[in-house]
């Protein structure tokens, strides 16, 4: 679930790209108008049409939604998994928890590639490759050929996962990205909310490998549907085109030397890390979204455990319980775009009207996660007290609707807050580190799930989950009345 990877574009305080490209022959590489003509060039994304713009919109969060739909597909059938393999429901959830630790290696894959190759060579290799691995997946005969494939799976997978977010920023000025980047967003969390649904379906009326087969299905789907996207990276683009008009002119590829493997790790291992742990923005930010979507994964174990022993669910009405998942994630869509258009847009237009730049504190955009926190904890509480056999089962599954709404209200305006502090040089930095911690958090999660509710119980194994949520509501209360002054003390942020 990756988002807005490569924010160069909106570099702020004059912070721009090097947009000239040295020709591996200085001597035949004609200098070029195209970045002095970009701003009026049809083939500059900003300038297609708003049905073009739409349509790669529309694939890029359809890459998303496969994506994260691979990973917990496999849940509704994790059970039968384990009894066809003779190991433990445990073990078999290993195949959510290694995909999942497959999607956090995705920006030090997506990030370089894309950078030097262009988006569309991502989507073309990425989704294809992770799409063979499920079929391997599909057909193996032995539990660790499972979660080996899930984990590769994964690994390829994420890469076209993690450069959405660029490919949006390429297309759509920023005034006018806001409901597309909430679409966006809001993709990488309905395919967990979808896949437990279908699959409930399906574990029921066949077995566990269809399960990965309509992953391969939706995977081939949406490769097809993406077929008539172009490339939308600046530099790839103008580079091609100097290809076109001058058959001499020789694109520069990266060479495997020592310098070019300490840049990458550097700027892509190192540098996160560096933020994760020395800036507080990014370190708690990190916490607060990584035990969010350790729990969300978590519930493709415990939901299934709660609803069969509780209230005697089935397979596919165990999928059903998950559209409240999804219908949280509707309503915290809507909730960032009204905020983003009543409050932000407005108070942007108020600044301009002021002879300011129109630019506001980044603190302004935490309206959603300050209302989300208090639903992430409201959710798991009513959860936690309401899921016994005395209490009508409605009640704990509406409870997963306010706690889907706090935890993608929380994420969505994160994401775009840390983009606000950290601009064009750091700002994918920050969000690779909270890439990694997130989908870390979520991998460990499913593996202790089951033995933590057998023990405490649904009651009291939701409610530490609830009491851990409440000592987190604090962080962006904390950050917005204090954000400022946070800022102007670390190293990295504007």
């Amino acid at each position: 679930m990756d988002v807005i990877e490569d924010i160069k574009e909106d570099a702020p305080r004059g912070e721009k790209e090097d947009d000239s490209f040295p020709s591996s022959d200085p001597e035949s590489a004609p200098e070029s108008s195209h970045a002095l003509e970009w701003e009026d060039d049809p083939r500059n994304p900003y300038n297609w049409s708003d049905g073009k713009r739409m349509y790669h919109t529309v694939c890029v969060a359809l890459y998303a939604f496969t994506v994260t739909y691979m990973s917990s597909a496999y849940a509704p059938g994790a059970k039968a998994t384990g009894e066809r393999f003779h190991v433990s429901e445990t073990v078999s959830l290993l195949g959510i928890s290694l995909f999942c630790l497959g999607l956090a290696f995705g920006p030090m894959i997506g990030a370089p590639l894309s950078e030097t190759a262009g988006r569309l060579v991502v989507y073309r290799l990425g989704l294809p490759l992770a799409t063979l691995f499920l079929i391997g997946a599909a057909v193996s005969k032995s539990i660790a050929s499972v979660v080996i494939c899930r984990f590769f799976a994964g690994v390829f997978g994420s890469p076209a996962l993690s450069v959405g977010g660029g490919t949006m920023a390429d297309m759509w000025p920023p005034a006018r990205r806001g409901p597309s980047t909430a679409l966006f967003v809001m993709a990488p969390f309905m395919g967990p909310c979808i896949a437990p649904i279908i699959g409930g379906f399906v574990i029921e009326r066949l077995n566990w490998r269809w399960l990965e087969w309509v992953s391969v299905f939706w995977g081939v789907a949406t490769c097809v549907f993406a077929l008539g996207m172009s490339e939308t990276y600046k530099k790839t683009i103008l580079e091609r085109e100097m290809k076109k008009e001058n058959p001499s002119y020789r694109i520069k590829m990266p060479t495997l030397s020592w310098g070019a493997i300490h840049k990458w790790a550097s700027e892509s291992l190192v540098r996160p890390l560096q933020l994760l742990f020395t800036e507080p923005i990014v370190l708690f930010l990190s916490l607060y979204i990584g035990f969010d979507f350790a729990v969300l994964y978590a519930f493709f174990a415990s939901i299934p455990l709660v609803f069969q022993e509780t209230y005697h669910f089935n397979s596919h009405q165990n999928g059903l319980v998950f559209i409240a998942l999804g219908i949280g994630a509707l309503l915290a869509t809507l909730t960032n775009v009204l905020c983003d258009r009543f409050i932000y847009t407005r108070k942007c237009a108020e600044a301009r009207e002021r002879g300011e730049t129109g630019h506001i504190p980044p603190e302004e955009r935490l309206y959603p996660a300050l209302m989300g926190s208090f639903g992430v904890a409201i959710g798991l509480f009513w959860f936690a007290w309401t899921a016994r056999p005395s209490v009508h089962w409605i009640s704990p599954i509406l409870a997963l609707i306010p706690f889907n709404w706090g935890n993608l209200c929380i994420f969505a305006t994160s994401i775009t807050y840390m983009i606000d502090c950290y601009g064009a040089r750091y700002g994918a930095s920050a969000l690779s580190a909270n890439a990694f911690t997130r989908y870390i958090f979520a991998a460990a999660f499913p593996l202790f799930i089951i033995q933590m509710y057998d023990t405490l119980t649904t009651k009291w194994a939701a409610s530490l989950l609830g009491f851990i949520a409440i000592g987190l509501i604090p962080i962006p209360w904390l950050l917005f009345r204090f954000g400022s002054k946070i800022r102007q003390k670390t190293r990295f942020a504007l």
